[in-house]
This record gives structure tokens, C-alpha cells and sequence, in this order.
């Protein structure tokens, strides 16, 4: 009986049939083992493991009275099915075994700070987390994704959860479609209908009420970022951000908080959402904040930033940007639509600004233009709600 201990965790490896003919012998050596590793938490790796019957889940039901830290990984179906039927399930936590998938040679469809997105054929496409360790991640996003669904917002709908390489993927169906990003590159003078599919689409995202404590509050993380900046801006208008932050009204009204064309697709007539880690509630400003750092704040600096992220050359960036703020506010005249664009900034900025002191602290130019950019902006607006 093969085992290791890492990190705090023993792992002992489980293989074969365990019937009456040997389940007291497998508990006698797991408990010898345990011995010589008293301390820590306890896994049991199935993944080699044929059949287990009554008298072997009698060994799995005595670990659980005994460790207070105890968990069984990489089940197979067929074993899963008898923990679940018995109830096993129920009383502890049995990790079913995932699929193994590759995605070389599969098209790339997106990109974002948690995971890239590939289809894998015409009707599904896989999205393969960065973190190593994303299953609650994973676990997170696919509630996400159904309560969009539930809610009448239309998502592609997640069926399986499997591995590529050591990292994990959520699998997704989406059905022949293509997003908005190569829509528009292919059918570069349709671009504008295919922006309104795009507008219309997240309208009917922030006309959607969802009850409260489902989803993270946007407004209080906008918040959380301008504090971080107390101490690198000028009090003046650190206060006036503060401030205009705080008087944004609370909303309880879905936002998507990564809405971009990539994850946006469209066939058979309709739009679908994609990439669902980062759905919130919130006012709409934080939205355009995020589409506004996608099409142009991102890339200010240096046009590739934005070009190569989404796909699309950086003169297109700056026109998506105007049209979805124009389509969104069609009935609007210009002042109207560049006080919300002001607004936008001042809230990109501010996660721009902090992000770039956390993540990129040697990027003196990039500082330098945020906190210039943020502090111009501030003054533009007297309020940050749209």
C-alpha cells in the first residue's frame, strides 16, 4: 500500500478489490500507517481502486469517526455511485475523479485573469483555470453561471469539470457560435450591429435583480481601492473619490464585471454570456469602468496591451468603446454621454492605479500616467453615478 506524506497531508493509495476477504487486513496496514504519521490531515486516493464492498466501506465509515480532517479523492464513477447510494456522500467529502482533456491544438477564445478559454469542437469550449488549486474557483463560477440562468440572463451552461495537465477545466456547452470580437473582425462594416447585440445584451444583464447576498457588492470593492490609494493622491481628491464612491446608490441589479466581446458569442439569432467569475451587483459605472480599461485604459500607454488581449487593433478599440457607451445611452445627447465616460475613467483609473502599485510597482510609467490620468478625471465630474 503505497503513501506519502507532503505538506502537512497524508496520502495513502488504495488499489484493487476491497471485499471481506481483505478489508480488516487494508484497515490494519492503513492504521499502521497512520501510525508512523500521526499528524496532519488524512486523504485516500482511490484512483486505482476496482471495487469496494460492504465490508470495505465499514474500513471508510471507522477513518471518518477517527480523523477529524479526512477526505477520499479521485473516485472512479462506478465507486462514486456506491458512496452515493449508501449515503457515504452525504457524511463526508468524496472527490469524484476528473476527466483527463488536452487542448492542444484547440482555438484560444479569450483570455482573462483567472483562466483562458478554448473550443475544444462546433458545440463546446473549456475554460482552464490558471491557479493549480481552482476547484472551489470552479465550483464558484458554475453556481455563478446558473444563476444567471435561472435569473433569464442567457449563458453558455457547464456540464463537467475535468483536468488538463495539472490544472483544472470547466467545460462548457456553446453551441457553434462565434464571439463578437471575430464577428466583428470578419464583418468589419456589420461591426455596428453586432455592437447593438452587444449593448442590448448588457442592458438586459443590469435590468436583472438579484437577491441580495447572492453576489459580491461592486461599489464596496471600488471603495476598498480607492482607500488603498489614501496615501498617493492629493487629499483633496482622494476625498472627492472617496466620497462621490460613497454616494453611488447601492444596487441590487446584476453587472458581469469582464464584459468584453470575447465574452460575448452569438448564434442562432441570440447572445451568450461566457466567463461568469466575476458576476456582482452594482451601479452601472463600474461596468463601463471595466469595459473602458479593456478598450483603451489598459492600452493608453502602449496600444498592444489592449490589441493583443482581445483581438481586435487598437483604432477599433477606441471606436467600441464610444459606440457602446452611445448605443447604451442612445437618447442621450454628447454631454451627457461624456460626463458618463468621465465617470468610467474615474473608476478604471482608480483599479488601474491601485492594481499597478500591487502587482507592478517598477513601472514607474504606468504610475505616473494612472495617478496623472485619475486626478484630471476626478475633476471632470461631480458624481459617479449613471
Amino acid at each position: 500500500m503505497e503513501n506519502k506524506f507532503e505538506n502537512g497531508v497524508l496520502t495513502i493509495y488504495l488499489s484493487g478489490n476491497i471485499d471481506s476477504n481483505n478489508a480488516e487486513q487494508v484497515g490494519a496496514e492503513i492504521d499502521e500507517i497512520r501510525a508512523a504519521n500521526p499528524e496532519g490531515s488524512l486523504v485516500l486516493d482511490l484512483e486505482n481502486l476496482k471495487y469496494i464492498s460492504s465490508a470495505g466501506l465499514r474500513q471508510i465509515l471507522r477513518l471518518k469517526k477517527k480523523e477529524k480532517d479526512y477526505k477520499i479523492i479521485n473516485v472512479s464513477s462506478e465507486i462514486y455511485e456506491i458512496f452515493d447510494m449508501t449515503g457515504f456522500a452525504e457524511m463526508m467529502d468524496i472527490q469524484k475523479a476528473y476527466r483527463k482533456m488536452s487542448v492542444d491544438g484547440c482555438e484560444k477564445i479569450g483570455e482573462g485573469s483567472n483562466g483562458i478559454v478554448y473550443r475544444l469542437n462546433p458545440d463546446t469550449i473549456i475554460k482552464v483555470y490558471k491557479n493549480n488549486d481552482a476547484l472551489d474557483d470552479i465550483k464558484r463560477e458554475r453556481e455563478l453561471a446558473k444563476t444567471a440562468l435561472v435569473l433569464g440572463v442567457n449563458t453558455a451552461i457547464p456540464f463537467d469539470i475535468v483536468k488538463v495537465g495539472d490544472k483544472f477545466g470547466s467545460v462548457f456547452e456553446l453551441l457553434s457560435a462565434k464571439s463578437i470580437t471575430k464577428l466583428i473582425n470578419a464583418e468589419p462594416e456589420n461591426k455596428d450591429k453586432y455592437l447593438h447585440i452587444f449593448v442590448d445584451l448588457l442592458k438586459e444583464i443590469h435590468a436583472t435583480p438579484v437577491k441580495e447576498g447572492v453576489l459580491p457588492d461592486a461599489k464596496a470593492r471600488a471603495i476598498g481601492w480607492a482607500e488603498d490609494l489614501k496615501d498617493y493622491l492629493p487629499a483633496e481628491s482622494y476625498e472627492k473619490l472617496h466620497k462621490m464612491l460613497e454616494e453611488v446608490p447601492y444596487s441590487l441589479n446584476m453587472m458581469h464585471g469582464d464584459y468584453h466581446t470575447n465574452n460575448v458569442h452569438y448564434a442562432n439569432n441570440e447572445a451568450i454570456l461566457i466567463d461568469m467569475d466575476t458576476l456582482a451587483t452594482g451601479n452601472p459605472v463600474f461596468e463601463f469602468s471595466n469595459i473602458f480599461l479593456a478598450y483603451q485604459g489598459f492600452g493608453e500607454l502602449d496600444h498592444k496591451v489592449c490589441s493583443e488581449f482581445l483581438g481586435i487593433e487598437w483604432d477599433n478599440c477606441c471606436y467600441i468603446w464610444d459606440k457602446v457607451i452611445k448605443f447604451y445611452f442612445e437618447d442621450k445627447d454628447d454631454a451627457f454621454i461624456e460626463d458618463i465616460r468621465n465617470k468610467a475613467q474615474v473608476v478604471g483609473f482608480t483599479r488601474l492605479y491601485r492594481r499597478t502599485l500591487r502587482r507592478d510597482k517598477d513601472n514607474t510609467a504606468l504610475i505616473n500616467h494612472c495617478k496623472e490620468r485619475l486626478i484630471e478625471t476626478i475633476d471632470k465630474v461631480s458624481s459617479l453615478t449613471c
